[in-house]
């Protein structure tokens, strides 16, 4: 028998055993996708399932058993210790299980199924004044499944208890096949149930052992939580099976605890000397009763300064190390004492009670922003795998000492913080995983790390589970007594060692399946690390799966099909496992990888919104280069990638050329020829006009004639407002002339090379900079702005650019002094704009620009001129050329009335719309039939306040 005969008959099997109307997918696709979490650890699983019903998902488990198929549960994948990837199948609760049954307010309990994601889940509380209590930093897509599974907590865990604290009743099916209620409200330990009678034998054979050894502090994590089986606790089998990281059983349907969220709210800022003695004073704070403790130090905060500047840090207690306390409850004086108390028995070096809500915010902005931050803020990459030890309290500061001083000996670097309140420590490290012994310089510090955290009566995990990063390590922290405890009750829910294997019971070592020593072998790496370094920052956190868009922009596609492979983690997993070359084998060609990047808009959101700064357009552009390199290329790379050559070829007969373009253009049948030959979408009805000759040179004659006075800057106009119908060019010029500038139009083309970019032709995107930074780096020399017409041309300056001609040090001169026509008047303080006032402006920033340029500039003239500004998130859904190819017209629509659709609307006819970008103004005219505003051109059709200033 064949390996590929080993590995296909239980395939067979368990497709077999799951009968008609259940998918099992075993294509490479789906397993590269599925193939990682956000841990550091790999492991290719056999096939994927996607359960859409209670019904389906105990088909699914019973087929998987009955085939002897190993079984992993997966929520979001977020899972940071390894606890979501299996060598069998992975069976994906979040993509179909997320209903929720009830929400019963009387209760203060609801009723839900495994996938349901929190934030959605106190989405639907919040009306009866309800919410979810655990509120980890995932929140946004962690499913509730997944949260129990691992037993979960965040940083209101000190007030509103783990996951297993809200645990009410679980429906399961373990390892036997046997389906069990379990619920906290019944005694079960009269139960006939086979596997409940075994686990109640074990555990009163067991009293002082479990006595002894469990539930000595509350982030007690690592293990199995078997204090919930005492006598005096209950036999609370539902709350036990928290924590046991799917090794038992499979969740079917959940019934959580809701909490109120008490109606007052006070910020206490501690400032200390250092971190640690920020951690000392955690038995003078406690007996206060805050929800929320949370440490950090000058490091999370220099992350954050660095990452997005000064004002992003207000004013802080002085000293090195902080902890912000959050103080809640019914009555606002008394709130206000006891934070007042709580300053004065901190010991702190210096302190306050934010009273203030906006500045309260800001603070705790730090600390989540830091901790985003946190993995890509070191010089050399950081990871997880010792990332939330936890300890004592009241010995937190002694172990933060002693964590410092082994981070010291391994020459390593960290940026601790976490949930001081609890004596959690979350830290990212700068482990050598990549080198040579990697592994082995991790194992060493992992083990130091574990008997460290042992020494101090603490848990190796708090909040995350053990998983593949610390399981085999347990027995530093537990005696071979309870180790082998374990292991039984192990042996009565799953005898077969079918659920998620290698977990918590016989565990795979902890460098057994680490990613990164397997990339050492990759051809790649040998040639070009860079790139390998680049997709491997993706570290699998999956806010690009946020149940909502979780930043400005990304991730319009997945927001759009809510599949795994159209996020920017999933395409990362797919172009991690083509750099492996196991699992997707054809390289640069693969077939998985062009699947997973053909709904890319290379909208560069995730370049700015995820935390580690993946950016996927960047990375298309690499694949589609490196495919078609010296071989013939899709249509559409020459109709769309050539277009602004295509339209300097029709301004060259201007009398003519442009009107027999617009003919073929704006005439159906001539249309769906053109757009059939171009390897265009023919439901795409709105198609761009050309105009009749150059906007440029026309602009630039005008201007010529009236020999405007003032500071010189220079207005680039690029390809698509030289060539395509429009007046933004005309009153960008206008604009900067009333703001007392001479603005000049360069009489030689300079191209940014964006569709050469977005299409993968990069030699020749080079080739149209180096042309560009030729024509405008004499300007940038002399410190003159250029103000650019196209938000996306621009962008490339500050983004793209930079990395193509990363050899010639002009490109980064000349990206200083580009600017928008917003930045530039917002650096003008003697310039009146229109007066907006009763205007409602809806504004869709540039996916481009709000992800490399920003907005705000933007933002703050349109408020200041009196508009009512409503700011669209995600992307307009056109994107450039993505929107025009042929397959791509529905995902482009979706996207479009996700966001933007859905503004434009709820605004009403009466409301202005404001896009500066090219794609976008084409985008609202396609698919709404209305005409979008420039911001220049909304400043020209509106009178101003006063007169202009001059120069």
């Amino acid at each position: 028998m064949t390996a590929q005969d080993v590995a296909t008959e239980p395939l067979r099997r368990l497709a077999e055993e799951a009968g008609p109307g259940i998918t099992i997918d075993e294509s490479a696709l789906a397993r590269a996708l599925y193939s990682s979490d956000a841990s550091l650890y790999r492991v290719q699983p056999l096939a994927v399932a996607h359960p859409r019903t209670t019904e389906e998902l105990i088909r699914v488990v019973d087929a998987a058993r009955a085939a002897g198929v190993p079984l992993t549960s997966r929520g979001a994948g977020t899972s940071c210790a390894g606890n979501a990837v299996g060598p069998g199948l992975i069976v994906d609760t979040s993509r179909h299980l997320h209903r929720i049954w009830s929400v019963d307010a009387a209760e203060r309990v609801a009723e839900i199924e495994p996938g349901v994601v929190q934030a959605v889940l106190t989405a639907a509380a919040l009306p009866h004044g309800l919410r979810y209590g655990p509120d980890p930093s995932t929140a946004n897509r962690c499913t509730i499944g997944g949260m129990i599974g691992n037993n979960a907590c965040g940083p209101r865990a000190l007030g509103y208890g783990r996951a297993s604290d809200n645990v009410v009743a679980l429906d399961v099916v373990t390892g036997t096949g046997e389906r069990l209620t379990l619920d906290s409200r019944q005694d079960l330990r009269g139960s006939s149930s086979p596997t409940l009678s075994a686990l109640w034998r074990l555990v009163n054979d067991n009293l002082g052992l479990i006595r002894t050894e469990f539930g000595r502090f509350s982030r007690q994590v690592s293990g199995m939580s078997l204090e919930w089986l005492l006598p005096e606790n209950g036999f609370d089998v539902a709350r036990f099976f928290a924590g046991t990281e799917g090794t038992l059983g499979v969740i079917t349907r959940a019934t959580v605890r809701l909490v109120a969220d008490d109606p007052y709210k006070v910020m206490v800022a501690l400032g200390y000397p250092t971190m640690p003695e920020a951690a000392d004073a955690m038995p003078a704070i406690l007996p206060f009763r805050p929800t929320a403790v949370e440490g950090m130090d000058r490091r999370i905060v220099d992350v954050v300064e660095r990452a997005q500047g000064s004002d992003a840090v207000p004013p802080l207690p002085s000293g090195d190390g902080w902890i912000f306390v959050e103080v809640t409850g019914d009555d606002p004086v008394e709130v206000t004492e006891r934070a007042q108390s709580l300053l004065g028995a901190s010991g702190c070096a210096d302190g306050e009670v934010v009273t203030d809500a906006a500045k309260a915010a800001r603070l705790w902005k730090i600390r989540a922003d830091g901790a985003g931050l946190a993995g890509v803020s070191l010089d050399k990459p950081a990871y997880g795998g010792w990332e939330d030890s936890a300890v004592p309290p009241e010995r937190l500061g002694a172990y933060l000492r002693d964590f410092d001083a082994l981070l010291a000996r391994h020459g390593l670097h960290g940026l601790p913080y976490g949930h001081f309140g609890d004596g959690c420590v979350h830290c990212r490290i700068d482990f050598p995983l990549m080198d040579a012994d990697g592994a082995a310089a991790y194992r060493a510090f992992i083990t130091e790390a574990a008997h460290l955290a042992a020494s101090y009566g603490g848990s190796m995990s708090g909040e995350h589970g053990d998983g593949r990063a610390r399981s085999e390590l347990l027995p530093v922290m537990y005696s071979p007594e309870a180790i082998d405890l374990f292991a039984q009750v192990k042996g009565i829910f799953d005898p077969d060692d079918l659920m998620n294997p290698g977990v918590l019971v016989r565990p795979r070592a902890i460098t057994d399946d680490l990613r990164a020593p397997q990339v050492r072998r990759s051809p790649l790496w040998a040639s070009d690390a860079t790139f390998v370094e680049q997709v491997h920052r993706c570290t699998g956190v999956g806010k690009c799966v946020a149940a909502e868009r979780a930043g400005a922009v990304m991730c319009p596609s997945f927001q759009a099909t809510r599949e795994e492979k159209d996020s920017t983690r999933g395409r990362a997993h797919v172009l991690q496992e083509m750099i492996n070359g196991t699992l997707v084998t054809g390289g640069w060609s693969a077939p998985e990888v062009h699947e997973a990047l053909d709904l890319c808009l290379s909208c560069k959101g995730c370049a700015r919104d995820c935390p580690t700064g993946t950016d996927m357009a960047a990375y298309k552009a690499r694949v589609l280069y490196e495919t078609y390199k010296g071989k013939p290329r899709p249509r559409r790379h020459y109709a769309l990638g050539w277009l602004p050559r295509w339209g300097r070829l029709v301004q060259t007969v201007p009398a003519v050329l442009p009107r027999l373009g617009n003919l073929v253009l704006q005439t159906p049948v001539l249309r769906g020829i053109a757009q059939r030959a171009a390897g265009l979408d023919t439901r795409r009805k709105a198609m761009p006009r050309f105009a009749h000759g150059s906007n440029r040179s026309r602009v630039r004659a005008d201007v010529a004639r009236r020999r405007p006075e003032g500071r010189e800057v220079v207005l680039w106009v690029d390809s698509f407002s030289d060539a395509f119908a429009g007046d933004h060019v005309a009153a960008v010029a206008a604009v900067l002339i009333e703001a007392g500038f001479a603005p000049t139009l360069l009489e030689r083309k300079a191209c940014c090379g964006l569709t050469w970019i977005s299409t993968g032709q990069l030699d020749g995107a080079r080739r149209e900079l180096r042309a560009a930074t030729d024509v405008l780096h004499p300007y940038a020399a002399r410190g003159v702005p250029i103000v650019g017409t196209e938000p996306s041309c621009l962008s490339v300056w500050r983004s793209d650019a930079l990395d193509l001609l990363a050899d010639d040090p002009r490109v980064a001169e000349v990206a200083r002094h580009t600017c928008t026509l917003a930045e530039l008047l917002d650096r003008e303080p003697g310039f009146t704009g229109p007066d907006l006032s009763g205007h409602t402006v809806v504004a869709q920033p540039h996916c481009h620009q709000a992800s490399v340029i920003g907005w705000d500039a933007d933002e703050r003239l349109l408020r200041s001129w009196g508009a009512t500004v409503v700011r669209v998130g995600g992307c307009c859904g056109l994107a450039g050329n993505f929107g025009m190819e042929d397959g791509h017209f529905e995902v482009s629509s979706t996207i479009f009335e996700h966001d933007l659709g859905k503004a434009i609307d709820a605004a009403g006819p009466d409301a202005i719309i404001l896009a500066d970008g090219f794609s976008c103004r084409t985008q609202v005219g396609d698919l709404r039939g209305r005409q979008a505003l420039s911001l220049a051109e909304l400043i020209v059709a509106h009178p101003s306040r006063t007169p202009a200033a001059t120069a």
